[in-house]
């Protein structure tokens, strides 16, 4: 996915357009990314997947993982990047307490929602959710449908 410029300084990298449809997002919370070199070009070329992540916490840590960012062939010779490796979430302490409390005490799931550049540095969008049972995610459709359905009778007349 190529990189979107937005107004206010900051630009789409990948986004996890699965997450929406499978949870239902109470809280977002901005965290940095603790990355390398060879992580930090290929971001900028927009290399970068979301669809099969998730977020844990160790250790009074959060974590990346599953987050497959793909190498360039331009990349260093001597580094062997790992596309999939786990990566450090940047958080206040106050942050992550509110996390782990909820996800161990509230049964809530940590999802990453998007990847974007502010200010020069990579950012990831975690939502913290819900899982949707299967009805949850019909009824969501049905109502989209509705919604596109209203619009055109609306437009037509």
């Amino acid at each position: 996915m190529t990189a979107n410029k937005k107004g206010d300084g900051a630009s789409q990298i990948a986004i996890n357009r699965k997450a929406r449809h499978d949870y239902t997002i109470e809280e977002h919370y901005e965290a940095g990314l603790a990355l390398e070199g060879w992580e930090v070009k290929s971001l900028r070329a927009g290399r970068a997947q979301l669809s099969e992540s998730y977020v844990l916490i160790k250790n009074g840590e959060a974590w990346l993982f599953g987050a497959h960012i793909s190498p360039l062939a331009t990349a260093s010779t001597h580094v062997h990047p790992d596309p999939t490796r786990s990566r450090k979430l940047l958080l206040h302490r106050n942050e992550l307490n509110k996390l782990i409390g909820a996800v161990e005490r509230k049964g809530y799931t940590l999802i990453p929602l998007n990847l974007h550049w502010k200010r020069g540095r990579a950012k990831l969008d975690v939502g913290l959710a819900k899982g949707k049972k299967e009805h949850d995610k019909r009824a969501t459709v049905k109502e989209r449908e509705w919604q596109r359905e209203k619009q055109r009778l609306l437009k037509v007349r």
